[in-house]
């Protein structure tokens, strides 16, 4: 018989930022822990505050949830929703409205969060929606959390991956205005994100010999050179090149034909130039189970596809779909890379013409004290 203790003590440990506090986070994060059978997959460890977690519990008149308080994340208890308190004073909350305060907490919880990533404390990281705007400070200059965690983890090779069961795109020039991107695109670019997809398909999803589309920059894929000349002097240079490095590379794609002719089933990974042209057919293909994951790094990140929502924040109508998809696609992606790792510790006796490649997967510290303080 199993000791429930040591079952426990294997747990993958999900951290879990609160984002902007104005917005939908708390809803979408104490809605998906309303269901409590979901704290037998792993420990949820939450990097916010009681005081505004108590707040949107009242409003949205939850009592089914009782949060486990703690000072340090390596005193989460296996079998509750824990919180980090990141700060503890009073807050005021504008719910819907964009304030300085809400960013700075969301930067506060996100730096603590990669802290103990680092250490080891947490297994993955799971990042509630923040607001590009009032987050933005000396210590956190990036378009988003998908920069800020490359900068942290010291890897410029990265790629943002919108995920779903249908459909993995990657955005080749992220977020920037419409107006940079064909300046920004180079041959050496794009062969580098179509690596970075190649290598997080196989470590991260598990797919052998993966195929991927790469979309056209310009309306028909230039047709021929007649609507601009990107595709012909840069896109398909690098998809040759990429090709003849064993990468099952191909295209360039006109994106409307592509997308409306379900050609795009027929890919494990696709690569879009730029962020529109991505977003837009994922998003009507899956917005409600679509998780955003950041790629090439030595670490797992994922986030819900929707933003702050302060549109609709307070009015308890948000769905937690997405939210809840990017918990379990997180704990998917670590375990495959775990697999790999094993499979590299313990090689076939023959030699593998196509190895299946890994990452070095961190020791884990367990605990060696607990609080229980229950809110």
């Amino acid at each position: 018989m199993v000791n429930p203790a040591e079952k426990d003590s294997d747990k993958i440990r999900v951290g879990i930022t609160h984002g902007d506090y104005n917005g939908i986070s708390y809803e979408v994060i104490m809605k998906t822990f309303q269901d409590q059978r979901i704290l037998e997959a792993f420990t949820p460890i939450i990097y916010g505050s009681s005081k505004i977690a108590s707040y949107y519990r009242k409003n949205f008149d939850i009592t089914d949830i009782n949060f486990n308080l703690i000072k340090k994340a390596e005193y989460a208890n296996p079998r509750r929703v824990n919180i980090v308190n990141i700060y503890e004073p009073e807050v005021k909350i504008d719910v819907g409205k964009l304030t300085d305060m809400a960013g700075e907490l969301a930067f506060y919880a996100l730096e603590k969060a990669v802290d103990d990533l680092n250490k080891k404390y947490i297994d993955v990281l799971v990042t509630a929606p923040i607001n590009k705007k009032n987050i933005q400070s000396e210590k956190f200059n990036f378009k988003g959390h998908t920069d800020y965690l490359a900068s942290k983890f010291n890897t410029p090779d990265h790629l943002m991956i919108m995920v779903s069961d249908k459909v993995k795109i990657g955005i080749l020039t992220g977020h920037i205005p419409l107006s940079e991107v064909s300046s920004l695109i180079s041959e050496d670019l794009i062969v580098s994100k179509i690596k970075v997809m190649n290598a997080s398909l196989q470590m991260d999803f598990g797919i052998r010999k993966p195929k991927i589309a790469v979309l056209g920059l310009n309306p028909h894929a230039s047709d021929g050179g007649l609507i601009g000349n990107e595709d012909l002097q840069i896109i398909v240079p690098a998809i040759k090149k990429a090709f003849d490095d064993g990468i099952l590379a191909f295209g360039p794609y006109p994106a409307d034909g592509f997308f409306g002719s379900a050609k795009y089933l027929n890919f494990d990974g696709i690569l879009a130039m730029y962020h529109d042209q991505g977003m837009l057919p994922f998003k009507s293909i899956a917005f409600d189970l679509g998780v955003n994951f950041t790629a090439g790094l030595p670490v797992v990140r994922t986030s819900p596809t929707h933003g702050t929502a302060f549109d609709i924040a307070g009015k308890n109508i948000a769905s937690p779909d997405s939210f809840r998809q990017a918990i379990y696609t997180a704990i998917d992606i670590f375990k495959t890379r775990k697999m790999n790792e094993e499979l590299l510790k313990n090689p076939l006796p023959f030699k593998q013409k196509e190895p299946v490649i890994g990452i070095e997967e961190p020791d884990i510290d367990l605990p060696e004290e607990k609080e229980d303080n229950t809110l």
